[in-house]
């Protein structure tokens, strides 16, 4: 009762003011099979905290981490070198316990650093004008999406053959309850003509991702093309941030919405997470009305004095419910921070020098494994993840090289399921893979073929 200080009269009060007749009916919505019926097998009721820190000391040290071994993994998520000065920087406390900038007057900082960060999304993808953040790629691509239907007053959204399997999923689950109808078309390594012979009147938009899931090169500028010819928007979608170094970027290739996961710039892998979301649009009244999240304006101040304020914040807690464009209830404030020191330390060249290093280190890697027997590079162009085809089921032999300290890559089959992805690996390479993470790689292969 110490920590539950209702009883059951109180319990029944509360039910019976909601009108329901049981705790069971609360819980009406979620599946019966993804519900406890007991306690959990294995777990204990309680344990000492030394106790319980030495048991999740031992269950990390089952986990192969990115940095101990060759690296080869991406699929939405890369290891990049994160300079020591960005941890140092983000960890004073005044950035460290920020929350959000509620008080906008006495967070000056916090939301320079914010206006800063949408300065520099807005630049490298060649848009107009950039939020604050959200909260990842996936959950940016689902706003874009929401955002896309309010704009055009339409309902039908299709999703492109390339598109992250996980980004489709978190789009399909977003609009669910809404008029959004989403065509997600099959997975194809071969990109993204088809989309057009699916654009009608009803057309919202177009998700395309560039690079896509399988790394594969797309000239955005066609389907754009066609997008616009019958009043839909394209959306683009970036997975690996650093792509933009190097490739022409989506406001180039005459996008209208970008979302991306700047996960590379600034934020390690930290197994999952958190990350941060990109949300980027055509500087264009209707469609800055209709962004999702906040965003962060400069201003001067009755001296003259420059000054940062929120000049849109569009969700319920602000504005009337049925106006607001979304529920994010914050940017990833932190995250943020990090991507914008570590793009400064860059600065316009350094960036582009390390999207032209990714790019050259994949060239050898690809090089060397498409000489294999065994092994077929599949990509016709590629940033710095590609495809394979390997001769044998690709999550078996990516379990054998995990056993010789090296991690492979990514089953295509775990993105897609299996059938006639069994056999192909994704492949990412960065910055951080050395001569010797090669070797260590194509020595494994050749071993495991």
């Amino acid at each position: 009762m110490r920590y539950l200080p209702l009883n059951e009269d109180d319990r029944a009060a509360m039910l019976d003011r909601i009108g329901v007749s049981g705790i069971d009916a609360l819980f009406a919505d979620i599946p019966q099979e993804a519900r406890l019926d007991g306690l959990i097998d294995g777990l204990p009721t309680h344990a000492s905290e030394m106790d319980v820190e030495r048991h999740f000391t031992a269950l990390s040290k089952q986990s192969l981490s990115a940095g101990d071994v060759p690296f080869f993994c991406g699929g939405g998520a890369y290891r990049h070198f994160v300079p020591a000065s960005v941890d140092h920087l983000i960890q004073r406390s005044e950035f460290l316990t920020a929350y959000t900038p509620y008080q906008p007057e006495i967070a000056q900082g916090t939301l320079q650093t914010l206006f800063e960060f949408q300065t520099q999304v807005a630049q490298i993808t060649g848009m107009g004008v950039a939020n604050a953040s959200m909260y990842d790629g996936s959950t940016a691509t689902a706003e874009a999406v929401r955002m896309a239907a309010r704009i055009t007053r339409r309902h039908k959204c299709i999703l492109a053959p390339g598109l992250h399997p996980h980004y489709s999923k978190t789009v399909c689950t977003a609009v669910e309850g809404e008029t959004v109808h989403i065509q997600a078309m099959d997975p194809a390594m071969g990109e993204d003509r088809t989309i057009a012979q699916e654009l009608d009147d009803d057309t919202a938009c177009i998700v395309v991702q560039n690079p896509n899931v399988f790394g594969e090169l797309v000239d955005l500028a066609p389907l754009a093309d066609a997008a616009h010819a019958v009043g839909a928007l394209l959306i683009a979608v970036t997975t690996e941030v650093v792509s933009l170094g190097l490739i022409q970027n989506p406001g180039e290739m005459g996008a209208d919405i970008v979302a991306a996961e700047g996960q590379s710039i600034g934020n390690g892998l930290s197994f999952g997470g958190p990350y941060v979301g990109l949300l980027a649009c055509r500087d264009d009244r209707k469609f800055i009305r209709q962004a999702p999240g906040r965003f962060a304006g400069q201003t001067v101040d009755a001296t003259g004095k420059t000054g940062y304020v929120l000049t849109l914040s569009t969700r319920e807690k602000h504005i009337r419910r049925e106006k607001a464009t979304s529920n994010i209830c914050t940017n990833s404030g932190l995250c943020t921070l990090a991507f914008t020191i570590h793009l400064s330390l860059l600065g316009a060249c350094g960036f582009a020098k390390l999207a032209e290093l990714n790019h050259a280190r994949a060239c050898v890697l690809a090089d060397r494994l498409d000489a294999l027997s065994g092994v077929e590079v599949l990509n016709t162009s590629f940033f710095n993840e590609f495809t394979v085809r390997l001769n044998g089921d690709a999550a078996k032999i990516v379990e054998t090289l995990a056993k010789k300290d090296v991690l492979g890559g990514i089953p295509a089959a775990r993105l897609f399921g299996g059938g006639p992805f069994d056999d192909l690996l994704l492949i990412s390479v960065t910055e951080t893979n050395t001569d010797d993470d090669f070797d260590a790689l194509v020595t494994a292969l050749q071993e495991a073929l």
